[in-house]
């Protein structure tokens, strides 16, 4: 039944183009090549089959996360599991898995028998984010500020120069890679794991896109790039509240 629906589906609006972003080897399909030597004894074998499976389920949650952000997959529209693995070219399951996994995360929800439809959010949630990560970041970020010696913060100007130039591109799904990235850089110095967990998640969630995502501007982009270098400033110069304005307005302002 639901193969039926993801070929209706395929006919009635084009796959997007995301897929190629994904190239699964044959092995981890479970397909043989004739002519290859044996395979090793047991004791020596590869991992099994399973653990390969989760390798390519991590490919496509990464393509699938990308696209997300990019915008080519449309929030409201419904994804079809068959459908989506017939263009990364894999079985259903590593598919389903991933946007399991993107259901748990709050980027899709599942629709009976049809698929995964990408979740409408709306400027409210954005907002109730961004309130969130301040609660929790801000203070860490201004401790971090009064105990971090500057040659640690100067450490983390590439990471904040790597988001400038994916901003300068307009590339939106990389500046949001290298946008957690850098945050990662940050909290890490507060030697907090749990804390680093938390934040991830969070940040990874208000870069999903809205229901009616503005127009893209790319100035926005930039600028918002650009207070990454002014947060390490502030760091490095021990300059409390310019970090806390910064961090606050860098939440609030992250809709790209």
């Amino acid at each position: 039944m639901e193969q039926g629906a993801a070929r209706e589906r395929a006919t009635e609006r084009p796959y997007p183009p995301f897929g190629d972003a994904v190239r699964v080897p044959e092995q981890a399909r479970g397909e043989h090549t004739h002519g290859e030597p044996a395979a090793p004894p047991r004791e020596a074998a590869p991992a099994p089959r399973v653990v390969q499976r989760h390798s390519v389920r991590d490919q496509i949650l990464e393509a699938l996360r990308t696209a997300l952000v990019g915008g080519e997959l449309v929030p409201g529209e419904v994804y079809s599991g068959p459908a989506l693995a017939e263009r990364f070219g894999v079985s259903a399951t590593p598919v389903r898995e991933a946007m399991q996994r993107l259901a748990v995360e709050g980027a899709v929800e599942v629709v009976p028998n049809r698929g995964f439809r990408v979740t409408e959010r709306t400027p409210r949630e954005l907002a109730e984010l961004a309130e969130v990560r301040a609660l929790i970041e801000v203070p860490v970020m201004l401790r971090l500020a009064r105990t971090v010696p500057a040659a640690r913060w100067t450490e983390l100007r590439p990471l904040a120069e790597a988001t400038a130039t994916a901003a300068a591109r307009g590339d939106r799904a990389h500046y949001a890679e290298t946008d957690r990235a850098f945050h990662r850089a940050v909290l890490s110095l507060a030697g907090n794991d749990q804390l680093l967990a938390v934040a991830d998640d969070l940040h990874r969630r208000s870069q999903w896109p809205l229901i009616s995502a503005p127009a893209f501007r790319h100035g926005e982009l930039v600028a918002d790039a650009a207070e990454h270098t002014a947060l390490l400033d502030a760091l490095i110069a021990q300059d409390l509240p310019v970090v806390q304005s910064l961090v606050r307005e860098h939440f609030a302002g992250s809709e790209y």
